[in-house]
């Protein structure tokens, strides 16, 4: 949507509903709560495609996710001393189409 413009759709009308909540002078938290409300009581469907249910990893756990590593990326970010490995996500990249392409036969 364009600024200026007005909204098309009715889920586009609840969106632009939901941002004028938001800049109320209630907390962030409670803004969002409002808005999740506001949106369930718009009757909105959402529906996820049986590819988006087969990519859902049932194994996964919050483990995967490594604050330490995270941290430590995030450091060398800032201070500019974090180099990328072309090769490497070149060849990851390369590994998981293949993957992709075999699984599509």
């Amino acid at each position: 949507m364009k600024i200026g413009q007005s909204p098309e759709l009715p889920g586009a009308l609840a969106q632009t509903t939901l941002a004028k909540q938001a800049k109320s002078p209630a907390p962030a938290a409670e803004g969002v709560a409002k808005g999740a409300a506001s949106a369930s009581a718009a009757g909105v469907p959402v529906t996820v495609s049986s590819s988006a249910r087969a990519l859902e990893q049932p194994g996964r756990s919050s483990s995967d996710f490594d604050a330490k590593r995270v941290s430590e990326v995030r450091a060398a970010i800032s201070n500019g001393t974090f180099s990328v490995d072309a090769e490497a996500i070149a060849d990851k990249l390369l590994s998981n189409a293949q993957e992709l392409f075999t699984r599509s036969r």
